[in-house]
Protein backbone atom coordinates (compact mmCIF):
# COMPACT_ATOMS: atom_id res chain seq x y z
CA UNK A 1 0.00 0.00 0.00
CA UNK A 2 1.21 3.61 -0.98
CA UNK A 3 0.78 6.53 0.73
CA UNK A 4 1.49 9.82 -0.78
CA UNK A 5 1.73 12.51 1.73
CA UNK A 6 3.11 15.26 -0.31
CA UNK A 7 6.11 15.46 2.21
CA UNK A 8 9.46 16.49 0.43
CA UNK A 9 12.24 15.55 2.39
CA UNK A 10 15.07 17.96 2.93
CA UNK A 11 18.33 17.49 1.41
CA UNK A 12 20.61 18.81 4.19
CA UNK A 13 21.70 16.39 6.00
CA UNK A 14 19.76 16.36 9.71
CA UNK A 15 20.66 15.21 13.14
CA UNK A 16 18.18 14.00 15.72
CA UNK A 17 18.12 16.19 18.63
CA UNK A 18 15.41 16.95 21.70
CA UNK A 19 15.12 20.15 21.98
CA UNK A 20 11.25 21.67 23.67
CA UNK A 21 10.23 25.12 22.88
CA UNK A 22 7.30 26.71 21.65
CA UNK A 23 5.85 27.25 17.87
CA UNK A 24 3.93 30.62 17.41
CA UNK A 25 0.93 30.67 14.26
CA UNK A 26 -0.52 33.78 14.45
CA UNK A 27 -1.42 34.94 18.15
CA UNK A 28 -1.56 31.07 19.35
CA UNK A 29 1.50 29.29 20.71
CA UNK A 30 1.80 25.75 21.16
CA UNK A 31 4.58 23.77 23.15
CA UNK A 32 6.93 21.55 20.66
CA UNK A 33 9.54 19.33 20.62
CA UNK A 34 12.05 19.32 17.93
CA UNK A 35 12.89 15.97 16.94
CA UNK A 36 15.28 16.52 14.06
CA UNK A 37 17.10 19.92 13.05
CA UNK A 38 19.51 21.01 10.10
CA UNK A 39 20.32 24.01 8.80
CA UNK A 40 17.51 24.16 6.16
CA UNK A 41 14.85 23.12 8.57
CA UNK A 42 13.52 20.81 11.59
CA UNK A 43 10.98 18.19 12.30
CA UNK A 44 8.66 19.16 15.14
CA UNK A 45 6.23 16.95 17.92
CA UNK A 46 3.38 19.19 18.77
CA UNK A 47 1.77 18.79 22.09
CA UNK A 48 -1.68 20.72 20.79
CA UNK A 49 -3.14 21.35 17.29
CA UNK A 50 -1.07 23.96 15.44
CA UNK A 51 -3.86 25.67 13.09
CA UNK A 52 -1.37 26.61 10.56
CA UNK A 53 -1.77 25.00 7.08
CA UNK A 54 1.38 24.45 4.66
CA UNK A 55 2.90 27.85 3.47
CA UNK A 56 2.14 29.49 6.90
CA UNK A 57 4.84 31.47 8.13
CA UNK A 58 5.25 30.33 11.97
CA UNK A 59 8.15 31.28 14.71
CA UNK A 60 9.71 28.47 16.70
CA UNK A 61 11.48 29.54 20.02
CA UNK A 62 13.58 27.67 22.31
CA UNK A 63 16.45 28.33 24.87
CA UNK A 64 18.96 26.48 22.92
CA UNK A 65 18.07 27.75 19.93
CA UNK A 66 16.94 31.35 20.07
CA UNK A 67 14.02 32.67 17.67
CA UNK A 68 13.80 30.88 14.20
CA UNK A 69 11.29 31.97 11.56
CA UNK A 70 10.36 29.61 9.03
CA UNK A 71 7.28 28.34 6.91
CA UNK A 72 4.94 25.00 7.24
CA UNK A 73 5.47 22.97 4.51
CA UNK A 74 3.53 19.35 6.33
CA UNK A 75 1.49 18.14 8.72
CA UNK A 76 0.87 14.94 9.82
CA UNK A 77 -0.42 12.89 13.18
CA UNK A 78 0.79 15.75 15.45
CA UNK A 79 3.68 16.57 13.83
CA UNK A 80 5.05 19.38 11.69
CA UNK A 81 7.50 20.28 8.92
CA UNK A 82 9.51 23.62 8.52
CA UNK A 83 11.76 24.88 6.17
CA UNK A 84 14.06 27.65 7.73
CA UNK A 85 14.43 31.26 6.40
CA UNK A 86 17.19 31.50 4.25
CA UNK A 87 19.11 33.91 6.11
CA UNK A 88 22.72 34.07 7.81
CA UNK A 89 21.17 34.49 11.09
CA UNK A 90 19.17 31.01 11.40
CA UNK A 91 22.07 29.22 10.03
CA UNK A 92 24.35 31.07 12.62
CA UNK A 93 21.95 30.25 15.75
CA UNK A 94 21.79 26.28 13.94
CA UNK A 95 25.74 26.29 14.25
CA UNK A 96 25.62 27.16 17.67
CA UNK A 97 23.26 24.97 18.71
CA UNK A 98 25.42 21.78 17.36
CA UNK A 99 28.52 23.42 18.62
CA UNK A 100 27.48 24.24 22.36
CA UNK A 101 24.22 22.71 23.21
CA UNK A 102 23.84 19.45 21.21
CA UNK A 103 23.74 16.02 22.14
CA UNK A 104 23.03 12.35 20.23
CA UNK A 105 19.77 10.90 20.74
CA UNK A 106 18.35 8.21 18.94
CA UNK A 107 15.71 9.03 16.46
CA UNK A 108 12.41 8.82 17.42
CA UNK A 109 9.87 7.44 14.80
Amino acid sequence: MTRNLKITARKADRRSCRVFGKISYMNSQVDARILDLSVTGAALEVKAPLYAAAGSKVRIEAEDLGLLDGVVRWKHNGRVGIQFDVNSNARALIASYFRFFHRDVPRVR
